[in-house]
């Protein structure tokens, strides 16, 4: 039993912002009010005073990299970092080795992260076999076993007509499709924004119109075709405005931004980090406050992290040869508090319908509300506790973050998942 007593709660599905106690019991959340005792039987009490305790929240863009490619991260190491960062459930994508394309591999990593996850994990199936954009996967057992979304992220479908096709069964599915939406004839030979940086440093550039293009496209077939398309990690200032005119127009298509595409600009890879490499990249302060501006007037839709690490001897490269991808699961919350509620004046609500209510109502899972009787996926964290960002510090395998030695302001102190309390004050505990 957990009593979480003091604590300011932020439900923005009950429209619910104030002081109160909460009380888990066998994995579930038995009570809210503005008082509870605390029972005479065993039960562990955590004092919330001063701090926001919130629905789990959701990411809904991670790489666990397992099966296959358990050097970058594994499913342990991966929710590991989940639970540090205040993430009660991660989807993780399809571009495992092998892909998951077919429901043998859907159920093997379901089954990894039963036994070894250390928060809950909702799998991704892949569009195309291999992630080739050739030939379907096997989206209807997928979906039958549990698939929660489809997407080929980290390649774009090339084919039109392959994509339209696939959206069309998606459809019949009653699952989203996530679009990585980078035309390659465009972005393929690049490394960074193409801008003004990019020119000064030498490198060649990915185009924001490489991004525009594909995500005008996936519109336009996603009105054709009713299904739902989720632009996955947006950045350009064109691509927001495209989205928000199609959602104006009744488009049935969503979509979701990165916290460190909120945070930094292109302005900050001068010195050739890698720690900075991603696609699509990091992009001008122009896309930046777009991307802010958003998330404000809800073009944007959710904000997760794209965790994509990878081992430290690739990073460790020349900038052009190093592999897109960072760890982000453990500065996510951090570096959104910083930037839109310390610097930009979102509300804590706000913050809260974007990493946690609206990744559970996009994905179709439990989860985003704080209920009697719902599961106790539970985040209590500090807006105000400053901490400096280590890599060696992190859960997660890979050393290598664009937050290197930079402070952030809020930090996640307590994580329960079904009733668990799985990292207490940065430690955790499965």
């Amino acid at each position: 039993m957990l009593l979480i007593k003091n604590g300011t709660i932020v439900n923005p599905a009950e429209k619910q912002h104030e002081v109160g106690d909460i009380l888990v019991e066998n994995g579930k959340i038995q009570k809210i009010a503005k008082e509870i005792p605390v029972p005479e039987s065993d039960v562990e009490v955590f004092d919330a005073k001063g701090l926001v305790v919130t629905p789990g929240l959701i990411d809904m863009h991670v790489h666990l990299r397992e099966p296959g490619q358990e050097a970058k991260e594994d499913i342990h190491t991966g929710t590991e970092a989940a639970a540090a960062g205040g993430i009660t459930r991660v989807a993780t994508m399809a571009n495992t080795k092998p892909v998951i394309d077919n429901s043998a591999v859907l159920r093997d990593v379901q089954k990894r992260a039963e036994d070894v996850g250390v928060v809950k994990v909702s799998v991704i199936g892949s569009i195309s076999k291999n992630l080739e954009g050739k030939q379907l996967s096997e989206m209807g057992d997928m979906a039958a076993d549990g698939a929660v979304a489809f997407s080929d992220d980290g390649h774009y479908v090339e084919n039109a007509n392959f994509m339209r096709r696939a959206m069309e069964y998606a459809d019949m599915l009653h699952k989203m499709v996530i679009d990585h939406a980078e035309d390659m004839t465009m972005c393929g030979g690049g490394f960074m924004n193409e801008g003004k940086v990019s020119y000064a440093m030498g490198v060649t550039g990915r185009p924001a119109a490489g991004e525009d293009i594909a995500v005008a496209r996936d519109l336009l077939l996603s009105e054709l075709t009713g299904c739902h398309i989720h632009i996955a990690h947006v950045s350009s200032k064109k691509a927001v405005d495209l989205i928000r005119e199609a959602k104006r127009k009744g488009v049935n298509c969503s979509t979701e931004v990165t916290a460190q595409h909120l945070y930094f600009t292109d302005e900050w890879l001068k010195d050739y980090d890698t720690a900075f490499k991603m696609a699509p990249p990091i992009r001008s302060e122009e896309d930046r406050q777009a991307l802010i501006e958003g998330l404000r007037d809800g073009t944007i839709d959710a904000i997760m992290t794209d965790h994509a690490p990878h081992c430290n001897e690739e990073k460790n490269v020349p900038f052009n040869c190093a592999p897109n991808g960072i760890a982000g699961l453990e500065t996510s919350l951090a570096s959104t508090l910083t930037v839109l509620y310390h610097q930009q004046g979102f509300t804590l609500d706000r913050i809260v319908e974007l990493m946690s209510v609206n990744p559970a109502r996009l994905l179709g899972v439990e989860g985003g509300v704080l209920r009697e009787g719902a599961p106790a996926d539970i985040t209590v964290f500090d807006p105000e506790k400053e901490w400096t960002v280590h890599g060696e510090d992190l859960y997660t395998k890979s050393l290598f973050t664009p937050y290197e030695n930079i402070t952030l302001k809020g930090k996640a102190v307590l994580t329960v998942v079904d009733g668990e309390v799985v990292m207490k004050e940065g430690k955790v505990l499965k």
